[in-house]
């Protein structure tokens, strides 16, 4: 075997089934998405835009048929063995470079278990916040990324208790304070729409405007979306807009302490029920890259 041949067989690692590497991501599904169209489709209204590369998307589904055929479904996959509450991620083959917070890796050993859930006590929580008890959170790397640049991380965190809580998708302490019909409207539109944010950004460098998004629709043709296709609430009033970022304000706390701001730019999003995986268990979206890749050529535009 020629030295070139040894060198070819480390970079471009032969295709296999199952959850794929960072080399194969590289190799075989390199990213339709640029950082900067990531943001524009986060902040755009309609979270429904952000896509997993088609052909990797097939290779998950022959993976799912095996999955399901063990475990009966992927909620049970996920319940009885990929979510690790209170504990770090041990089997992503996509492992996060954060540094892992000791109150994570130190948590209790959960003693009550429901389904596989965590059991929330009666005077627990009744939704997510910054400082949630870290046995009922399993921060996990999404081992199927979407379509996005391999130096963006893409994870996933994981909670038995509601993000948007019922029944109007808002802690009391904000809902109550909202007229009746400010609050209908508030509702529907996290229904519709979710929560997003970002964290790490410059004075300089705000999120892209919502406007950029017809300019960023091209990398999105494959999947045939439109300007006509988005399915997004129409603007609000300034109540309505202050209580949604009311809505993701706990989130938006719990992102900024585990990713240092100094080091990290991210943009995290909480799908609305209309988008949502597994109904009932709430997870939030976080794209996060060192911000040492920021202003690197084409990665960046």
């Amino acid at each position: 075997m020629t030295i070139d041949a040894v060198f070819s067989e480390k970079i471009c690692p032969p295709e296999r089934g199952g959850p794929p590497t960072r080399e194969e991501l590289e190799l075989y599904y390199p990213a339709k998405f640029t950082w900067k169209q990531l943001k524009t489709f986060v902040n755009s209204g309609d979270l429904g835009l952000l896509k997993r590369d088609k052909a990797l998307q097939r290779r998950y589904d022959e993976w799912a048929k095996g999955v399901k055929q063990q475990y009966g479904s992927m909620v049970n996959y996920l319940l009885q063995f990929r979510l690790q509450w209170g504990e770090p991620d041990t089997f992503s083959l996509l492992p996060s470079t954060v540094q892992i917070i000791p109150s994570v890796a130190t948590a209790h050993p959960i003693q009550k278990y429901d389904n596989g859930l965590p059991v929330v006590p009666s005077d627990g929580p009744k939704y997510f916040t910054s400082n949630t008890e870290p046995e009922f959170i399993s921060i996990i790397q999404n081992d199927w990324p979407y379509s996005v640049p391999t130096e963006v991380e893409h994870t996933l965190v994981w909670t038995c208790i509601p993000i948007l809580p019922p029944p109007h998708l808002l802690p009391d302490n904000i809902a109550t304070a909202l007229t009746s019909d400010v609050l209908d409207r508030v509702t529907k539109r996290l229904e519709q729409d979710g929560i997003w944010g970002f964290t790490g950004q410059s004075d300089d460098s705000p999120p892209p405007s919502p406007s950029l998004l017809p300019r960023s629709l091209g990398a999105l043709s494959e999947w045939g979306i439109t300007m006509e296709k988005l399915v997004r609430s129409p603007k609000g009033t300034p109540d309505e807009d202050a209580a949604v970022t009311a809505a993701g304000h706990e989130v938006q706390i719990f992102v900024e302490s585990r990713w240092d701001e100094h080091e990290w730019e991210t943009a995290w999003f909480v799908n609305p029920p209309r988008l949502q995986s597994v109904k009932g268990l709430a997870h939030i979206h976080v794209f996060a890259r060192r911000k040492h890749f920021i202003g690197v050529g084409s990665l960046d535009n």
